[in-house]
């Protein structure tokens, strides 16, 4: 048994990392024929294409995939730990599974993710999910088919959680969500250690993969049809850093854009590492989306240095003026409202800065203590009745800024990435533009998956409708 411990999840050196390939055994191949597994994910977009990865190897291993979880043999959920809601839903879903497993003898249960990665978590379910048959963290994820292989041989809980600073591991199989759009991993980990964040602790050291990987991967995308790719780290901005080849993030993106992929993204990214020529890069190339989201977490000076932010608030104002000087520049935060010492003050510059920001969207969230990190220790803590009066506060603002952003584009015509039929079915397409904002159109079905002209006709808080040019 191998269990997660924080203080090794701490430590960082300045050892190489590792890199390797992954393998999987011939035996393992034949473990799921005839088996069916069903898989459940929450959190991030890198959660995302963790279980793309996941899918992969399990239909390597022989099972097929079901969308419904009472016809399963496997159930695996891959967890997210960046806030208490999260957790509930993840333990919400095993509550679920025991009823299933008390019928279904056979069911085999899984958990992995960030959450695995906690120490609360696994002794939780050591002591109340014994039921549970394998949990595996973020760092041997490659590992699944022997892991998997184990749990149905030995028919016993089998917990394998590594606590390191981790190794890059290329070659993991992937079954893309989706043809037109792409997931590529350029770094994981990160080293920043926000007092607040469970990250660095779940996910390792910042590790950054070699770029001729990272372009390879690109290229051969590119090749199969893909039109858009969005580059993924907890901190994209510092890929490179931990590397000696002098090759940072305005490098990577200036050759990913010379691949010629129709579209680039990238998230996310942390303000102390944004350079001024990365902003002449994202400049320069037009396929490299004019949409950058940058948290800022607080608009308090003194907020941001007991959250560990490494910037004051003038200093992102700064680089969002930088940004913002680009045309049809797009900039999305996040926003945590009650962090522990935070008086109506602080809250009150954070709605200043919304308001000389008009951010184009934001991800607004209530603190939510995370076990084992450095906030969880600090005092005065904020009443959960003053949080949500400050939520509803900020949201109120920032909405108006939303509708305001969106109104600005009325008539106007822009390039939509088509992404597939609309699920409200009140039009019948919807798609992107190259800001991020969201567009519903009528249109037909052979467009999926090809950029056209749509001209906006009615803007709306959280997303547009238009007509086909």
């Amino acid at each position: 048994m191998n269990k997660p411990n924080y203080q090794e999840a701490r430590v960082r050196t300045k050892n190489k990392v590792n890199v390797r390939h992954y393998e999987i055994e011939e035996s393992a191949k034949q473990v799921g024929i005839g088996k069916k597994y069903y898989l459940r994910t929450y959190g991030c977009q890198m959660n995302e294409h963790d279980s793309e990865n996941i899918c992969a190897m399990l239909e390597q291993m022989g099972f097929t995939e079901t969308n419904d979880v009472k016809d399963a043999d496997l159930v695996l959920l891959n967890t997210c730990s960046i806030r208490e809601n999260a957790h509930n839903k993840a333990y919400g879903m095993l509550g679920r599974l025991k009823h299933m497993k008390a019928t279904k003898k056979d069911l085999i249960v899984g958990l992995c993710g960030c959450m695995a990665q906690e120490e609360g978590v696994v002794n939780t379910i050591l002591a109340k999910y014994k039921w549970v048959n394998f949990v595996f963290g973020t760092h041997n994820l490659d590992k699944l088919p022997e892991i998997i292989t184990k749990a149905i041989e030995e028919n016993k809980q089998n917990i394998d959680v590594v606590s390191e600073e981790g190794d890059v591991v290329e070659d993991i199989p992937v079954k893309r969500a989706s043809t037109i759009k792409a997931y590529v991993n350029i770094i994981y980990g990160c080293d920043k250690f926000c007092t607040y964040c469970i990250v660095p602790y779940t996910r390792g050291k910042q590790r950054s993969r070699r770029h001729q990987d990272i372009l390879k991967e690109v290229n051969e995308l590119k090749d199969e049809g893909y039109q858009e790719v969005t580059l993924l780290g907890q901190n994209v901005n510092a890929y490179g850093k931990d590397l000696d080849d002098n090759y940072g993030m305005e490098d990577l993106l200036e050759d990913v854009a010379k691949t010629g992929i129709p579209r680039i993204r990238f998230v996310t990214s942390h303000p102390w590492d944004f350079t001024d020529r990365m902003i002449e890069v994202i400049a320069k190339y037009p396929n490299i989306m004019k949409s950058v989201h940058l948290p800022v977490q607080s608009g308090s000076s003194r907020i941001l240095k007991l959250m560990g932010r490494r910037y004051t608030k003038e200093e992102y104002i700064s680089l969002f003026d930088k940004l913002r000087k680009i045309p049809n520049m797009h900039i999305s935060t996040d926003i945590i409202v009650g962090f522990p010492g935070e008086t109506e003050e602080d809250f009150e510059e954070t709605l200043e800065l919304a308001k000389y920001c008009k951010f184009d969207n934001a991800y607004t969230f209530i603190f939510s203590e995370r076990e084992g990190t450095p906030a969880c220790k600090l005092p005065n803590k904020v009443p959960e009745e003053v949080k949500e009066e400050r939520l509803q506060r900020l949201n109120a603002v920032m909405n108006q800024y939303f509708l305001e952003s969106n109104q600005k584009l009325l008539d106007k015509e822009f390039d939509v990435l088509v992404d597939g039929k609309n699920e409200t079915g009140k039009t019948s397409l919807s798609g992107y533009l190259e800001n991020n904002k969201l567009i519903n159109f009528d249109g037909p079905d052979e467009l999926v998956g090809k950029i056209v002209k749509v001209k906006v006709t009615e803007a709306k808080t959280w997303s547009l409708n238009g007509k086909l040019v």
